[in-house]
């Protein structure tokens, strides 16, 4: 106990310090060269670019991905299957579908009831949407790959892929319904991008991610015994559907509050974890708090590589094509390396 302790002081120590790491990377770069000491100091424009633009973006960014990454743990550990996270099993895509058809309703009420009803369309309403629809395309996912009782990888994996497609037709579908700026923002989700955000929207962010993710962390080391069989989870003596019931709410409501946040990030959850676990090991309760903070600092980090790349060209992608492009290569990678996704196969 007395090492398991030590380790993770380590591995926490080490996660938060890369944190602060991006975040100060992330706030330094961009078009207009600024210094820390004259934003600090209350110097404009230097103060604004610093405390009202990059660093809210670089916090917002670092919420989303502790969110996409620790449910992307959870998810692989109630699959046994390192492949899974909540983009390919279309988690992600059942979220954007649940905080759209917010936005819908919230559209056909303003016509119905007037402006007043626009205020369904903003925050905690597209959040609690999101969140819905993120725990029923897990229901939905798990529920469609159980072969006789017993959730199947494989299956879970392709009926996310194809869930992912048809709720990204459906949102552009959707679109047509909805008035041009809030088209523009189903846009933004499909594609996955890290906007600027005011304070409050990432404070309330932060706790809810922060609350699920401390969710998770207490179940950890039930997770640990998810990964055997579900006979030999309740041999000692875990109460396996009460467990997963609650890992599920966790995970679902992790990934909701982040597409909510920033749209449809694909892969966080598939190399943060698949990374951390060569160095923590396979043990949850190491695993689950560390991949979190080391998510967020990816995560961070792939947005100001986004802005960075494209800088001379005065543009950048949103974060959600250059994950999906280092994460597709990286899951074909683990594929072939596994040969095919099995359960138990963490690679």
């Amino acid at each position: 106990m007395t090492s398991l302790r030590g380790r993770l002081v380590v591995l926490l120590v080490a996660g938060a310090a890369t944190v602060l790491a991006a975040l100060a990377f992330s706030s330094a770069v961009g078009p207009q060269p600024i210094s820390f000491h004259a934003a600090f100091s209350g110097v404009e424009p230097d103060h604004a670019i610093l405390l009202e633009l990059r660093l809210p973006r670089a916090l917002l960014a670092a919420v989303v991905g502790a969110a996409l990454a620790g449910a992307g743990v959870a998810l692989q550990a109630l699959l046994r299957n390192a492949l899974a996270e909540p983009f390919v099993l279309g988690v992600s895509g059942g979220a954007a579908l649940g905080g759209t058809l917010v936005i819908l309703a919230a559209t056909l009420a303003v016509r119905v009831l007037g402006p007043g009803a626009a205020l369904f369309s903003e925050g905690a309403p597209v959040a609690l949407g999101a969140v819905a629809g993120a725990a029923a395309s897990a229901v939905l996912v798990f529920g469609l790959s159980r072969i006789q009782g017993h959730p199947v990888p494989e299956t879970a994996l392709l009926v996310g892929v194809v869930f992912n497609a048809f709720a990204s037709g459906l949102i552009t579908v959707l679109r047509l319904l909805v008035p041009p700026e809030q088209a523009a923002r189903l846009l933004y989700w499909l594609l996955g991008t890290v906007a600027y955000q005011g304070g409050g929207t990432i404070l309330a962010g932060a706790v809810g991610v922060a609350l699920t993710l401390a969710l998770l962390v207490l179940f950890s080391g039930r997770l640990n015994l998810l990964t055997l069989a579900d006979e030999e989870a309740a041999s000692l003596g875990v109460d396996v559907r009460r467990t997963r019931a609650v890992i599920f709410f966790a995970a679902s409501a992790a990934t909701g509050a982040a597409v909510a946040l920033s749209g449809m990030v694909g892969f966080v959850g598939l190399i943060v974890p698949h990374l951390v676990r060569r160095v923590a090991g396979p043990d949850h309760r190491l695993l689950v708090p560390t991949s979190a903070l080391f998510g967020a600092a990816f995560l961070v980090m792939a947005d100001a590589l986004a802005r960075l790349l494209f800088l001379p060209l005065g543009t950048e992608p949103p974060v959600g094509a250059v994950t999906a492009f280092l994460g597709g290569p990286f899951f074909l990678w683990l594929l072939r390396r596994s040969g095919r996704p099995q359960a138990g196969g963490f690679a």
